[in-house]
């Protein structure tokens, strides 16, 4: 069985436990309550109306921040509190008004509408809703008399109602961490999906241009290569695509759940594939070089080491056209993962973001937010040189 299943299964099951307690009290009501005249008949058939009444307030599950609610609660309190003034001040003996059972289901219905109101009214109407809903119940017993063993028990239904108040409260906190916590996982996730969208759909995309560029160049000398690149065209456009529906898919659900993945798989020890990708469809050729063992890296730095490479030959392949080659190195040591991606581009560049540099700001947050720290700028040489270091140690005791 499911979680919500299993919530839902449990709620029917204390709605079914209260309609049965409140009928058992309504029993022990009616059992000790001998009406001698038609005014008191009138008033107790009252009283149980008001019992039932507060059925539909405590027994269904209301939404968060109900207006209706408190104001429903409002409402039944203050009847109950008309109620009980006029017994008090009508019973003289005469009519068989007091005396009996001063209405035990009324009482436990109203400290069940004091805990749903805590629990779900809106926050400007609950707290007077439920000061007059515990008022009424600290009052019911002088429906009976007013000597010293019921004022004892109006004090015992008040701090009933004082607990069930402040269950309401604590599961409505509770709520609220829950739902803040929701929020800002949904808020990282989509944020997480905007890189996304830059990172690996614009690398994508920038392919395809490029490819597309140089095939209309070459159709007329080579068309064997016009096939390649066609080819690798209609691969990125599908693996472009794919991407899309996956982020745009959740991102237009709002119910989305909150553990749905925040990062791709791909992480260094798919950089081959990665600089394979790159060589078919740019003139400088790139060269990976690995020192150290790239496996068993924590997911967050290999995923971000990935991105990191992934950005800088999107760069080049950009807005370096004249480079001849790309280097890429990556070094593992007991504490550090080094990555850096260096180009002999000649054109004219400026840090820290070319073009509108959302690359760059997306990679920025990602490795601060592992404890690491990223540069970008000319090389000593010339060109351009992207340089990121991940702390090890830090990631693993995220």
């Amino acid at each position: 069985m499911s979680t919500p299943d299993l919530r839902r299964w449990w709620v029917r099951l204390a709605q079914t436990a209260g309609l049965v307690a409140m009928g058992l009290l309504a029993l022990f009501d009616l059992r000790y309550s001998s009406p001698t005249s038609l005014a008191a008949l009138l008033l107790l058939l009252v009283r149980v109306g008001l019992a039932v009444a507060t059925v539909p307030l405590w027994l269904p599950v209301h939404r968060p921040g109900s207006r209706r609610l408190p104001l429903a609660a409002l409402i039944l309190a203050s009847a109950s509190l008309v109620v009980t003034a006029a017994i008090v001040i009508i019973s003289d003996g005469r009519y068989g008004l007091g005396g009996g059972s001063w209405g035990l289901a009324e009482s436990a219905g109203l400290i069940g509408v004091v805990f749903v109101v805590t629990r779900w009214g809106a926050p400007r109407l609950a707290p007077a809703a439920a000061v007059v809903a515990g008022l009424a119940v600290a009052a019911l017993p002088l429906r009976s008399g007013a000597d010293s063993l019921l004022v004892i028990f109006g004090l015992l239904q008040v701090i009933a109602a004082a607990g069930a108040a402040g269950v309401g409260l604590y599961l409505r906190v509770v709520a609220a961490g829950r739902e803040r916590a929701i929020a800002l996982v949904r808020a990282e996730q989509r944020a997480e999906f905007a890189r996304d969208l830059h990172d690996f759909i614009a690398h994508h995309v920038t392919g395809i241009v490029v490819q597309a560029q140089g095939a209309r160049f070459v159709a007329e000398q080579d068309p064997q290569r016009v096939i390649v690149a066609l080819e690798q065209i209609e691969r990125a456009g599908a693996e472009t695509m794919a991407s899309m529906r996956r982020m745009v898919g959740i991102l237009r659900n709002p119910d989305a759940p909150p553990d749905a993945p925040l990062a791709p798989l791909a992480g260094v020890t798919e950089l081959e594939p990665l600089l394979t990708g790159f060589n078919g469809a740019a003139n400088a050729p790139a060269r990976l070089h690995v020192d150290g063992d790239l496996n068993g890296l924590p997911v967050e730095v290999s995923t971000s080491a990935y991105r990191v490479v992934m950005e800088g030959l999107t760069n080049t392949r950009q807005h370096a056209p004249d480079a001849r080659s790309v280097a890429v190195a990556v070094r593992r040591t007991p504490d550090w993962l080094l990555v850096r991606v260096a180009d002999d581009g000649a054109s004219p560049r400026t840090a820290p973001a070319r073009g509108h540099g959302f690359g760059l700001i997306g990679l920025t947050e990602r490795v601060r937010a592992l404890g690491g720290t990223i540069t970008a700028g000319p090389g000593v040489a010339g060109g351009w040189v992207l340089d990121a270091a991940f702390p090890l140690h830090v990631a693993v005791a995220r």
